[in-house]
């Protein structure tokens, strides 16, 4: 079975937005590996601060079913996209890996570029999945997060638990 690790990111109410769609992750797929939360600034806008981690979890769907399924559950959650990239989110899920696939076209990226240009996405990633490798690149995860060099991107660990059941 395909394991597919997800970004899941908020700024809006994010203390209710991350846990309620960590437990709707956990209701459909199961067994959740959960990356520690980290805070960070907004980047490309200025926003409130964000909460970010990565999720990982085995599924038999295929990445576009995914795709489908994340946007269903930001649009639960009051997601509304616009023509801008860069704003608040009240939640933001993208595939980052599945299995060692790569697909580029015009619905999917996988792996997203996202992975090697921010720090808020590869250092969870390296957290739950580092000896894993990066499928266009060759490289580990855990390699690509130890020689990045991320500027001003400053995170912070934050000591949240998630009560899954």
């Amino acid at each position: 079975m395909p394991r597919v690790y997800v970004s899941v990111g908020s700024n809006v109410d994010k203390e209710k937005h991350i846990p309620e769609s960590l437990q709707e992750f956990h209701d459909s797929f199961g067994d959740l590996v959960l990356s520690s939360t980290y805070l960070s600034k907004a980047v490309g806008f200025e926003g409130h601060d964000f909460h970010n981690l990565v999720v990982g979890f085995d599924t038999d769907m295929r990445p576009i079913e995914i795709a489908n399924y994340l946007r269903q559950v930001e649009s639960r959650h009051g997601r509304v996209r616009g023509k801008n990239k860069f704003n608040d989110r009240t939640l933001d899920l993208d595939i980052l890996l599945y299995d060692d696939l790569v697909i580029d076209d015009n619905e999917l990226e996988i792996p997203r570029d996202e992975i090697t240009r921010y720090a808020f996405v590869l250092e969870p990633l390296a957290e739950i999945a580092g000896d894993l490798k990066h499928p266009s690149l060759g490289v580990k995860i855990q390699g690509l997060w130890d020689d990045a060099e991320m500027g001003e991107q400053k995170l912070e660990k934050l000591k949240l638990d998630y009560n899954l059941s």
